[in-house]
């Protein structure tokens, strides 16, 4: 690890200790789609060879969403963000490894319980910061994820096997799609998330009978083929959707 972060923690650990609950972190997968494939937002430490995910502590006077969504808009700069709680990880020494070479009383150091989220994303309104601590934040294609720090990678794969559970009740697509998009595109962005094939058909059908899009009177230009009809979400519905949910499966 550079020498540059070493100083950087231990000079605000004393500070961290003042503002911050001990022993709590909070971490975010936040997943976006691309040209056809979802993205995760990732982060490497100054000096670390490894990835990590978004995270960040809960000052003492602060709500966990509110801290939640307070790290994801300092480092993404997003907001109306879809987040979800869905899982604790608090192993014994789940970062003791990462930070070996520091003193035992570093506030990084310490044993912490993390609550993790997940978040869905407007790729397109997101703009990652690289902050002092950092020498890199980008989107990784998820079929092509680089070595992660910590217990990290386990929290993605547990945030990944979460979404595709939601999907049986809830709808996704608000959150992650332009305002405007086709129904190939929708039917993509579900056949990514759940790793296999869909039937045209029977999804057009059950995506119609949930009620939650509009068609517009417009289609999508360019291509040799007829050009598909544009939809987008009904707020109103598909929030009604989010609190109610589906009951369906995929």
């Amino acid at each position: 690890m550079k020498k540059e972060l070493y100083n950087q923690l231990l000079e605000l650990s004393p500070q961290l200790k003042k503002e911050f609950l001990p022993s709590i972190s909070i971490d975010c997968v936040v997943f976006g789609f691309h040209d056809a494939s979802l993205k995760v937002l990732l982060l490497k430490l100054n000096g670390s060879k490894e990835w990590g995910l978004p995270g960040g502590y809960l000052h003492k006077d602060e709500d966990l969403n509110e801290a939640a969504n307070r790290i994801l808009k300092d480092r993404t700069g997003a907001q109306d963000i879809y987040l979800n709680q869905f899982k604790t990880f608090g192993k014994r020494n789940r970062s003791e490894a990462f930070f070996k070479d520091f003193p035992d009383d570093l506030w990084h150091k310490q044993r912490y319980v993390s609550i993790a989220h997940y978040a869905l994303i407007d790729y397109s309104t997101v703009n990652p910061v690289v902050d002092t601590f950092s020498e890199a934040c980008e989107w990784k294609d998820i079929n092509d994820l680089p070595e992660f720090m910590m217990d990290h990678e386990d929290i993605f794969n547990a945030a990944l096997l979460q979404l595709r559970r939601d999907l049986n009740y809830k709808p996704v697509g608000y959150n992650l799609l332009p305002e405007k998009f086709t129904m190939p595109e929708l039917q993509k962005l579900y056949e990514i998330i759940l790793d296999k094939k869909l039937n045209r058909g029977n999804f057009y059908r059950k995506m119609t009978r949930y009620a939650i899009l509009e068609k517009l009177n417009e289609t999508r230009k360019g291509g040799a083929h007829k050009a598909p009809d544009l939809y987008k979400f009904d707020e109103e519905k598909y929030k009604a959707a989010l609190a109610n949910g589906l009951q369906e499966s995929w």
